[in-house]
């Protein structure tokens, strides 16, 4: 089997690039034009339609990183980031809420197994939000901790079922240092507070999530950032090699990748757009040489961003399977490529932008729409280019490597 993607012939020339896989882009592919139309009613609305996500579920896509003993395919994660960047070609929002909850179901493998049956014994398609930041307020209880807290950003939560909630637990019994963990909760647990009006990914629906004094039992809770099997007991029900990638390798380039697959979808926007359109001293933007510029180095920009992406992670996927760790200064190097993602083709769609003109800037030219969501992505912690750029210099001119989260 082959698929025409990006101008290049995918076939399974490459071991992640399956049969099966293959197939799953190309479903992915076919949703492209559904998304399209529905793109404006999604920013519209402030939430992606439920008919795109029963869409996206029935065509298997959110199982991409699920254990295939819950249903999923336990696939390669350059496949879940093929598939997002295709999503986003036809809706940003809808791929960034993919690339949110898709990535959950790699993670809730990582928990006892209690918790995997907590959530899926009964529907292996339950979905799970999200929002890491560490603010939760836990007090140990007996068999577990009483919760409480109010997070921003749970992208995409009113479609789902459970969520992931980052809290603070010391690392020890009876030690000082605290660490990052992740606490898991139903909906009866929480509520959500609607108060998503932003600039751009309007869509995600990326609400406030409150609770209030719920009871968390231990098996539900998860150290996010340690990569033991001490960590990550869920390890001893899913042994394959997937739920062995750091937490940060899996999660960084779910919040960066649907940049690329957007600037696409703009870059489709614009040529249809400049072949048309005629502007008021009466030549067609196609013949601006801006507008060539712009549209090459756009194509440029996104292709060099893939083959990054693809190569970076082939790196670290050899290095799980073959047991040869990589280095901080690969590690931080990665992180900076990845969270440089959204800066680059914010770039570009600025010259986009530009090229359009004047009337590029009404509401009903997607260029515009796709400018903003580029923008607001790249407000996210995993997107904060100049800080992980800052990381990875210090190290190359000889300072000690400060940050844990790489």
């Amino acid at each position: 089997m082959a698929i025409q993607l990006d101008n290049v012939a995918l076939s399974a020339t490459e071991d992640y690039l399956t049969e099966e896989a293959l197939g799953l882009i190309a479903a992915a592919q076919a949703l492209i034009p559904a998304l399209k139309a529905r793109a404006e009613q999604t920013e519209r609305d402030g939430r992606v339609p439920d008919i795109s996500v029963q869409e996206i579920a029935a065509a298997g896509l959110f199982r991409v990183l699920q254990p295939k003993r819950w249903g999923g395919y336990e696939l390669d994660p350059r496949v879940f980031y093929r598939i997002q960047m295709t999503l986003a070609r036809g809706c940003m929002s809808t791929a960034w809420i993919y690339g949110v909850i898709g990535v959950h179901n790699w993670q809730l493998p990582l928990f006892p197994e209690q918790a995997q049956q907590d959530v899926w014994s009964d529907d292996n398609a339950t979905l799970i939000a999200s929002t890491y930041m560490p603010v939760g307020r836990a007090e140990k209880v007996d068999g577990g901790y009483r919760f409480s807290g109010r997070w921003g950003f749970s992208s995409g939560c009113e479609h789902c079922q459970w969520v992931f909630l980052g809290g603070m637990l010391p690392k020890e019994a009876d030690g000082d240092e605290l660490e990052h963990v992740t606490f898991l909760l139903p909906k009866s647990d929480f509520t959500i507070e609607h108060n998503w009006d932003v600039h751009g990914l309007r869509g995600t629906g990326s609400h406030d999530i409150v609770v209030n004094n719920a009871f968390v039992p231990e098996h539900r809770t998860q150290r996010t950032n340690n990569h033991s099997d001490i960590g990550c007991p869920g390890r001893a029900t899913n042994p394959g090699w997937l739920y062995r990638i750091p937490f940060t390798q899996v999660f960084q380039r779910a919040v960066s990748s649907a940049c690329i697959g957007a600037l696409d979808g703009a870059i489709d926007a614009f040529r249809e757009r400049a072949g048309a359109h005629v502007g008021k001293h009466g030549s067609k933007t196609a013949e601006d040489v801006n507008a060539q510029m712009a549209v090459t180095e756009a194509m440029m920009a996104a292709d060099q961003l893939k083959l990054v992406l693809i190569r970076n992670y082939a790196r670290i996927v050899d290095s799980i399977r073959n047991n040869d760790p990589m280095t901080v200064e690969e590690r931080l190097l990665q992180r900076a490529q990845s969270a440089q993602v959204p800066k680059v083709c914010a770039q570009r769609m600025d010259d986009l932008l530009r090229a359009c003109a004047a009337s590029g800037l009404y509401r009903g030219n997607p260029i515009e729409r796709i400018f903003r969501d580029i923008n607001q992505a790249r407000g996210h912690i995993a997107n904060n280019t100049d800080a992980y750029l800052r990381a990875h210099g210090a190290v190359m001119l000889g300072l000690p490597n400060m940050d844990p989260f790489v």
